[in-house]
């Protein structure tokens, strides 16, 4: 029969893995849901400290960005190029080594654009990611955003769009 103290430690090192799980899921909606909704005021550098590393790096079709310094500007001017959009996230997979996680995340993108003219622009996505738990909680410190497919009218002033090789923002 398992001892009272082995039993308590295999539970908390369950429940470790249930709330890490938790956390990371978390902050990969809470960007995800950020996306479409820069615009707030409350996406400013401080929202992205809570999301991302003082150093991440951000890989998307459209172009990179190091560190959270400049990011709120970087992300607004990517969705800037849209009237609207609206990211769905649905699967995704984490793998944890200790202290950090890769995450893979599925994204569908609509993108409407200004003029409202033209079908809108779809785009089928997954997000690599890299986390790393700080003294502050689980925070994003890499990723890469994959185009799997696209749908719709681009945008010709974007590189590559008419090749699909649209933003993931």
């Amino acid at each position: 029969m398992e001892s009272i103290e082995n039993e308590v430690a295999r539970l908390r090192a369950q429940l470790r893995v249930v709330t890490d799980r938790s956390d990371v899921r978390d902050l990969v909606e809470r960007y995800v849901v950020g996306l479409d909704t820069l615009h707030e005021p409350e996406f400013d550098e401080s929202w992205y400290r809570t999301v991302f590393t003082e150093d991440a790096r951000l890989d998307f079709p459209v172009g990179s960005h190091r560190g959270v310094k400049g990011l709120a500007r970087f992300q607004r001017e990517a969705k800037g190029k849209w009237a609207r959009t609206h990211h769905l996230g649905s699967n995704s997979t984490i793998r944890f080594d200790g202290d950090r996680a890769e995450v893979r995340a599925h994204l569908i993108a609509t993108h409407v654009h200004h003029d409202d003219e033209g079908p809108h622009f779809n785009v089928g996505t997954y997000f690599d990611i890299g986390a790393v738990r700080t003294p502050d909680g689980w925070r994003i410190d890499r990723l890469a955003c994959r185009v799997v497919w696209t749908a719709g009218k681009g945008l010709a002033s974007v590189p590559g769009a008419d090749r699909g090789s649209m933003s993931c923002a």
